[in-house]
């Protein structure tokens, strides 16, 4: 029975996105309780999994047989479950949100918007639970098209430029890049399944240097929901869609299921081994420092909040790919880690952003002075938010920076500390700012906040999110175990 569970927890929210629209907007109060239970019954059947896999027993299912070494199934591993765990928590906290954020701004097609939401999370568990590449593919490519309605959600000039530029270029690396990759790997392995250690033999390696060195480069551009530098334009230019999408854009799903996707390949496609035979080690070390630093130095010039925040993000998944590209213990703990650690702090920051537009109608930072006096609690998440993303003690982005630099230091490359040294006080620089505007300032008109106030459908599912970045920094033992049970 258990080998079942990741196809309920995949398919319990198809189910929910049917009902969704069937129900419509005819009765808005049981839609959104069907997003709510469907969310619930989804994270109760990732919860299941976690005995069993504490256990060390083997969870895999095969659900069809495409070809010889060509098959749809499902197997659950650490990297997989931290993932989905994370997923399927944080989508329950993000309907409430929407649901306050949706209706505060009466927007249109909420059925759609739910539908979508509700699509888009079993797309990111198919995603977590792929037992190879083909599969993981499927679900990759379904994470892409339904969550296009959802970035171009206003239809507006800005919405659907947006929109187009999300499909041109994940679509666009997926096919050009990413199926090529895929297409090789099988002809070279005759096999797509997953493999500790990679499924490379080391003949192969020897034989094909060049050629694998050219596919690794498709799977770390093709896999393009990681973000990488150059071609990371469309994640800045989807900050056109509502807020709670952002959320799920940097924090649940998209970004997640790009940099999980590539750690995957890392770790059970090419393998550590692999890597640095083929001389690429340095060269994902170099792409990912590259885009942390200046991805953060870019966020400092934006004035636009959720803008800021799209280019912190852009920083922060290098954080992942980067630790991962150690192939140290502490290293990958480190960048596996900040998935969940990066996750409460990110959303918790765009559920900010989006309070302060429901309730104050804004989006730039120069203009919140003193609005913290009128949105105590968002803005005090947004401060704990804030502290984790930089790195403070007892806060979850600690947690992985510290491992992160432990990493760096195993593999005798100092100089990635300083990336994570610099890369922290940038955190600083673009975020402390907000903080110190929205209590220490006063706005320049008096009048400006006299009638904002909190709305509690998003100040307290942004409250709850924030706590967990000191649960988390206090408390990090559950994802850890996991982790380090996926590395024996």
């Amino acid at each position: 029975m258990i080998e079942f569970l990741p196809l309920i927890a995949i398919s319990v929210s198809v189910m929910g996105a049917i009902l969704i629209v069937l129900i419509g907007d005819r009765n808005p109060n049981l839609r959104e309780s069907i997003s709510v239970i469907a969310g619930i019954i989804k994270f109760g059947a990732v919860v299941s999994l976690v005995p069993a896999f504490l256990q060390g027993k083997e969870i895999y299912l095969k659900v069809a047989t495409v070809l010889p070494g060509l098959d749809l199934s499902f197997r659950v591993d650490g990297l997989g479950l931290l993932f989905a765990l994370g997923a399927s928590f944080l989508w329950i906290i993000t309907t409430f949100y929407s649901i306050g954020y949706m209706r505060g701004l009466r927007e249109h097609a909420q059925t759609r918007y739910f539908a979508c939401f509700a699509l888009s999370l079993s797309s990111a568990i198919g995603i977590s639970f792929a037992a190879n590449l083909f599969t993981m593919f499927i679900f990759y490519e379904a994470l892409t098209i339904v969550t296009y309605p959802l970035v171009a959600h206003h239809e507006d000039r800005e919405g659907l430029e947006g929109g187009r530029q999300y499909v041109f270029y994940l679509l666009g690396t997926a096919k050009v890049f990413l199926l090529s990759a895929i297409v090789l790997t099988y002809v070279l392995t005759g096999t797509l399944e997953f493999k500790k250690g990679g499924i490379f033999t080391p003949e192969l390696v020897r034989n094909n240097t060049l050629l694998l060195q050219i596919m690794l480069i498709f799977y770390l551009y093709g896999f393009n929901k990681s973000a990488i530098m150059p071609i990371h334009s469309w994640l800045p230019a989807a900050m056109v869609a509502p807020t709670p999408v952002s959320a799920l854009l940097h924090a649940v799903a998209v970004v997640k299921a790009g940099v999980f996707t590539v750690s995957r390949v890392l770790l059970n496609v090419y393998g550590g081994d692999a890597i640095k035979a083929l001389n690429m080690q340095d060269f994902i070390l170099f792409i990912t420092s590259f885009t942390i630093i200046t991805a953060s130095l870019i966020a400092m010039t934006r004035d636009d909040f959720k803008a800021r925040l799209a280019f912190s993000t852009v920083a922060n998944l290098s954080y992942i790919i980067i630790g991962v590209a150690m192939f140290s213990p502490s290293g990958i703990l480190g960048g596996i880690v900040h998935i969940t650690m990066h996750a409460f702090s990110k959303i918790t920051m765009f559920f900010v952003a989006g309070a302060v537009y429901v309730c104050a109608h804004t989006k730039k930072i120069s203009e919140l002075d003193g609005i913290g006096k009128k949105m105590p609690i968002t803005m005090f998440s947004f401060a704990l938010a804030t502290l984790s993303m930089v790195g403070i003690p007892a806060f979850a982005g600690f947690i992985s920076k510290f491992n992160l630099a432990l990493g760096a230091i195993e593999i005798s490359k100092p100089e990635l500390v300083g990336v994570f040294v610099v890369s922290s006080f940038l955190n600083a620089a673009y975020f402390i700012p907000v903080v110190y505007r929205a209590f220490f300032r006063e706005p320049k008109n008096p009048l400006k906040w006299v009638d904002v106030k909190e709305n509690l459908f998003c100040a307290i599912p942004l409250f709850i999110t924030s706590l967990f970045t000191v649960i988390l920094g206090l408390y990090p033992n559950l994802p850890i175990i996991i982790i380090r049970s996926m590395l024996q």
